[in-house]
């Protein structure tokens, strides 16, 4: 499972209303404001930066960038490290970095600026912006908002379409085929992060404009910010000479060794951009809409984006209480209020905004690699720096300590369920029982044929993606999705009836959802 499907996000604990009173009661308020002298800002950006050097000199990542603005001012902008492991260019201010999740906010405010312009509202339903989307139960999908959409209540369980995307699957079609998506939870009543879901809240709310999701990006938000090096488009990345790559660890050691082409769901995770140009959005968000004296987007329309929806469940590492509003977490921590989002791709990449409204104050960490705990690390020291004058702990090792539990048992459960066949495994049945077409509504066709000694599994459109089978027991055949996690193995088991034949097949990597039997067609 590729793990930015659910990312930056830990797991999920459902909270009913009275959770949020007891937050707003509770919550540990932030310094007072005359205790964030320049002094202590000056004081806190040096350590910051030594941090972030030691980061880099330490193997933590191969390269990052960080900006800060505090006050309409922005007050710190410097890369560090390089763009590719081993290799000399480094990273500065206007590197561009692959930001994944951290689209979220980022699409959030393109929509804000639609709703000032009263092009759409938040509360715009999706049947009458797009008719032609689905959800699997009628009465959802005939109530579903913009706003439903973008706080993640919409009832779609949170991976539904990221396995369609795998397969090599365009937007429209994996936005049509969420509708065979059963729901895992009742509209409205539970959070469930959800990739499509808020793609499809983007899309919907372009709708009106008459062009698509990434014109419009540009024209509500990247160019009237100057930020000449953002784009919603995977090509406009790769054009730059000035950008970085991905990196995962290798043998201990990062390497770049996988692209992410994530233009099926640019909304949600497919947004390029860099320090400095990312430094203009918090601008725009600190100055509750204005930027440079100028209003762009109502007060109002970008406000509603920062109201606490549903009940996200604790930060994991702070324990303070966690809320999703249109495309922002919020949260109540030891520093106050603050609404930030991460952003992650497993193929390695690792971004962060945090920003406290009521002390103008906000940072934004991208570096080029996963998994690592930097990002959040560097933040919480900063704000550590900023209120209290100390960092109370190290919060580098306390994420990657989160991460590496978060992610690791999962990978190493899989290895164990597979690590050796039962002795004496029980033979497989010959090609011929395996081999043909097999086919369902959510994932389409997939073909398992032979290919000398192996069988090979195809699925996607045209038979995108390839994926060859060995032989674990019976019926049961093993597979390596994953390029990130390599010697993560999924099953591939047969259901071969008194024919000989088989009659369906469940493809585990794409059953998260129990929407991974294909039943077999012809012959």
């Amino acid at each position: 499972m590729r793990l930015d499907r659910n990312l930056c996000h830990w797991w999920i604990w459902h909270w009913w209303i009275w959770a949020f009173i007891a937050a707003m009661v509770l919550w540990p308020h932030a310094a007072p404001a005359d205790t964030i002298t320049p002094e202590r800002i000056t004081a806190a950006l040096s350590k910051l930066e030594a941090l972030a050097e030691a980061a880099v000199a330490g193997g933590a990542v191969p390269g990052l960038a960080i900006a800060v603005v505090h006050d309409d001012e922005v007050i710190f902008l410097r890369g560090f490290g390089h763009r590719e492991a081993g290799k000399p260019e480094v990273v500065d201010a206007d590197t561009v970095f692959q930001i994944a999740s951290l689209s979220k906010p980022v699409s959030a405010t393109v929509v804000a600026a639609l709703v000032s312009d009263g092009i759409v509202s938040w509360d715009s339903k999706i049947a009458d912006l797009d008719p032609a989307f689905r959800l699997a139960d009628p009465y959802p999908a005939s109530q579903l908002t913009v706003r439903d959409l973008f706080s993640h209540r919409s009832g779609l369980p949170g991976t539904a379409g990221d396995d369609l995307e795998d397969i090599g699957y365009d937007r429209a079609e994996i936005l049509h085929r969420l509708r065979f998506v059963p729901p895992s939870s009742s509209f409205r009543a539970g959070y469930s992060y959800s990739n499509f879901g808020l793609t499809e809240g983007a899309v919907a709310a372009a709708t009106p404009t008459g062009r698509p999701w990434e014109e419009v990006a540009e024209e509500k938000l990247y160019r009237p910010l100057g930020m000449a090096s953002t784009s919603s488009r995977h090509s406009d990345f790769i054009k730059h000479a000035n950008r970085a790559a991905l990196h995962v660890k290798v043998d201990g050691a990062w390497a770049a060794k996988i692209e992410r082409d994530p233009d099926a769901q640019a909304p949600a995770g497919g947004v390029s951009s860099t320090a400095r140009d990312l430094s203009q959005w918090v601008l725009l968000i600190l100055g509750d809409g204005v930027y440079a004296g100028k209003t762009l987007i109502a007060a109002d329309a970008l406000g509603q984006t920062h109201v606490p929806l549903i009940a996200r469940g604790k930060n994991p590492v702070s324990g303070g209480a966690s809320f999703y509003g249109l495309g922002w977490n919020v949260e109540f921590g030891r520093h106050g209020l603050s609404w930030g989002h991460a952003g992650a791709f497993s193929v390695g990449a690792r971004s962060l905004v945090t920003i406290f409204p009521e002390d103008k104050l906000g940072i934004v960490i991208v570096t080029n690699a996963f998994p690592t705990g930097v990002p959040e690390g560097l933040s919480d020291s900063f704000a550590d720096l900023v209120f209290d004058g100390t960092i109370g702990k190290d919060w580098v090792k306390a994420w990657d300590d989160t991460y590496a539990g978060l992610f690791g048992p999962a990978v190493a459960a899989a290895k164990a369920t597979y690590a050796a066949p039962p002795s004496p495994a029980r033979p497989a049945g010959p090609a011929s029982a395996y081999a043909g077409r097999y086919a369902n509504d959510f994932i389409g066709d997939a073909v398992v044929s032979k290919a000398g000694d192996d069988l090979v599994l195809r699925a996607g459109p045209a038979g995108a993606r390839s994926y060859s089978l060995t032989h674990f027991d019976g019926d049961l055949f093993l597979t390596f999705p994953d390029a990130e996690t390599p010697d993560r193995p999924s099953g591939v088991s047969f259901v071969v009836g008194p024919d000989g034949k088989a009659s369906a097949v469940t493809i585990g990597f794409l059953d998260d959802n129990h929407l991974g039997t294909l039943q077999r067609v012809g012959d």
